[in-house]
């Protein structure tokens, strides 16, 4: 007579790889035999091995049955288990390099080339984790600019911090954007505001006034912040 096949896990398949995860995680090390059948309620250590066995076919673990915690996990319920290679691997993976293409002035604008979006270092970059971008951002529309001066303090964007922005040729009321005043051939750094027919340019600086400008079209926008990186503290907010 054929042995009746197993179709899926049992609910003691998935406790006994319970326990092994829990142990994995908080002890570091492999439970013994007779530790998952206290944990699991298993009074027989052969009923532990043969389900043990049977996660072993199922590619769940791995066994050296010559010592006594030689079971590894290698896949949970959730799936496959990375090795620590794996996970510096895919750590590295998700840094993306943005190019540092010039300096924005978070002060009074001053005029190109002092912040010349057109400049470009090849050895200038800064790695970010990926899984700090939105959805909708793509890495080759990232650039990153040195900031100067203290206009956006209050926004946590300080002298010498670097932002990275997302290309834009357009914003909504409050966004923080780097802009072109055409009609002066200057760059500036401040959150922006379409209002009364004209744009406003907000410094985050009590200390200062807006930049007022009547003629919308004057005002070109070259891209939006989407993350500022500390200078000192060497942190991303």
């Amino acid at each position: 007579m054929m042995a009746k096949r197993r179709k899926g896990l049992s609910e003691r398949h998935k406790k006994i790889l319970e326990v092994l995860e829990r142990y994995q995680s908080d002890v570091g090390y492999p439970p013994s035999i007779r530790e998952i059948g206290k944990e699991t309620n298993i009074s027989s250590t052969s009923v532990v091995n043969y389900y043990l066995n049977q996660l072993e076919e199922d590619g769940y673990i791995e066994r050296d049955r010559k010592v006594s915690r030689g079971v590894r996990l290698i896949k949970t319920l959730a799936g496959p288990i990375q090795s620590a290679a794996e996970k510096v691997q895919t750590a590295l993976e998700e840094l993306i390099n943005v190019p540092v293409i010039g300096r924005i002035v978070a002060s009074e604008p001053v005029q190109v080339p002092s912040s010349d979006f057109a400049y470009y270092d090849p050895d200038s970059s800064v790695q970010i984790a990926s899984n700090l971008l939105s959805t909708g951002d793509k890495k080759e529309d990232l650039f990153a600019l040195e900031v100067e001066g203290d206009s956006m303090i209050d926004a946590m964007v300080n002298d010498g911090d670097i932002v990275v922005m997302k290309r834009a040729q357009d914003a909504q009321n409050g966004e923080m954007v780097a802009v072109w005043l055409t009609d002066k051939d200057e760059t500036t750094l401040k959150y922006f505001f379409k209002e009364n027919g004209g744009v406003r340019l907000q410094p985050a600086n009590p200390t200062m006034q807006p930049i007022i400008v009547d003629n919308p079209q004057a005002v070109q926008v070259q891209g939006k912040v989407v993350m500022v990186i500390r200078q000192m503290e060497n942190s991303v907010n």
